[in-house]
């Protein structure tokens, strides 16, 4: 018997019983799109990552951390490691930049600062790096451009998130609690920045520990002591409020200009943030948050990173945090996918049924063939492309499913940004449908299997005589 014969009495005899081979089918699908969609879940997150990491200045990107300086809130020591005594200045940025393999040594200066404009009030993490340092970052803009270098007016890139950080005066209402986003063009709009949060805060007879704003209407003439710097925004990353990025949250400057603007409000005075000697005065050098080292080649960010630890300092990379993340995924993507295998092994019992039940209902049928002469491989063979059949439409019909509800979920989530990740928390790769499809046709074909086996035992005089 030809391959042409077993694949055309293979289909019709699944078409004889088209109820049955449906809710066999049925269970196949539901199999299918479960295993799929849970795997799909673990993928979207993995690809988040991948992004965040790539944002963050890829595989070859090193953070050197010293002693703190800056204000910033979303630092958190692993405690690995204690933290190091050394300040990062300009002379550890030139020591960086002379080690080997090493391509961009840059400094990162952050502060938390407040802004105001008109009506409405906002808190920021202000993000001041070098000309270099920003443009390697590759910062997707929606609209205008980078900071100008030592243009002498701080110019201000503002994250797609920063429209979320403005509340109204004294009510607090922001967009987390009424949808809409303040009216401020923040290309094109000046606004009142406040360097001293500790000074505006004391001034308006609050404190930033309390998580107090005060009334604005109260200490107006001693507000006026703390100085307010007229800047513009140059250029917002793209996306909306709801699309959170590795850049959400940050507002960027240019570092130099930031650092002239700081000296000159306190002059003779500690900047906030920075340290001071003993006797409570100025520190004669300024110092960083941390820098950021760019290495030439992936297979040199260990070496590199363990010369900069020897020198005392404290190191990320993202290489590392890659790797750690990666095996969390690895354990989330295998219990999701058992998950979806229960489903799918249910099917696989479906399937047995459906062909044992095919067996005895064609007793008599198998003993007529074979007494005709069919081989025995041929028996087994027509009942294995049953069940391969079964599988292989189950799957194809379940990844249709399966992106069907892929798509739901990303739109539920808002594509992310509901569960503060960067972009769909369901992935479908082309790898995952065919091998889901694969694995569901091999499902199908193991299952009947052992019904395959036994049409082969029957005896065709036993057969025969079957009523």
């Amino acid at each position: 018997m030809s391959w042409t014969d077993l694949l055309r009495m293979s289909g019709s005899n699944l078409k004889r019983r088209k109820l049955r081979t449906f809710l066999t089918v049925l269970g196949v699908i539901i199999g299918t799109a479960s295993i799929v969609v849970m795997i799909s879940l673990g993928l979207g997150l993995q690809e988040s990552l991948y992004r965040e990491v790539e944002q963050s200045g890829g595989l070859t990107s090193i953070t050197v951390r010293g002693q703190g300086a800056g204000e910033s809130m979303y630092y958190y020591s692993s405690g690995d490691e204690e933290e190091s005594q050394k300040y990062i200045n300009d002379q550890t940025i030139q020591e960086l930049a002379q080690i080997e393999h090493v391509t961009i040594a840059s400094p990162v200066y952050e502060m938390w600062v407040i802004m105001l404009k008109g009506k409405y009030e906002g808190n920021g993490s202000l993000v001041a790096m070098t000309p270099e340092a920003l443009a390697a970052k590759n910062i997707p803009l929606g609209e205008g451009s980078l900071p100008t270098p030592n243009s002498g007016n701080l110019e201000l890139v503002f994250g797609n998130g920063a429209p979320t950080m403005f509340n109204e005066k004294g009510g607090g209402n922001g967009y987390y609690e009424t949808g809409e986003l303040p009216d401020i063009d923040f290309v094109n709009d000046s606004i009142f920045l406040i360097l001293d949060q500790d000074g505006y805060y004391n001034s308006m007879g609050n404190s930033p520990e309390l998580g107090g704003m005060g009334d604005p209407g109260d200490g107006q003439a001693q507000s006026k002591t703390v100085k307010k710097h007229v800047v513009k925004g140059c250029g917002i990353v793209e996306g909306g409020p709801e699309e959170y990025s590795a850049n959400y949250y940050n507002i960027y400057c240019d570092l130099d200009t930031l650092r002239n603007v700081l000296k000159k409000e306190f002059a003779g005075k500690v900047i906030p943030g920075q340290p001071s000697t003993k006797s409570g005065k100025p520190y004669k050098e300024f110092c960083y948050s941390y820098a950021q080292v760019n290495v030439d080649d992936i297979d040199n960010v260990n070496k590199v990173s363990a010369q900069i630890r020897e020198l005392g300092y404290n190191v990320e990379t993202n290489a590392e945090y890659l790797d750690t993340m990666k095996s969390q995924f690895a354990i989330i993507q295998a219990v999701l996918g058992g998950i979806g295998a229960v489903s799918l092994f249910v099917a696989a019992i479906g399937i047995a049924n459906t062909m044992m039940m095919s067996i005895y209902e064609r007793t008599k049928e198998i003993g007529v063939i074979k007494v005709l002469g069919c081989s025995l491989k041929n028996i087994k063979q027509m009942f294995l492309l049953e069940a391969a059949f079964i599988g292989l439409i189950g799957g194809m019909i379940g990844n249709v499913l399966s992106f069907l509800m892929s798509a739901v979920i990303n739109f539920l989530t808002g594509h992310g940004a509901a569960m503060g990740f960067d972009g769909n928390i369901s992935y479908i790769p082309m790898w995952l449908v065919l091998l889901s499809m694969g694995f569901a046709m091999l499902v199908g074909v193991v299952a009947g299997y052992f019904p395959a086996l036994r049409a082969m035992k029957l005896s065709p005089l036993a057969a025969i005589r079957n009523e």
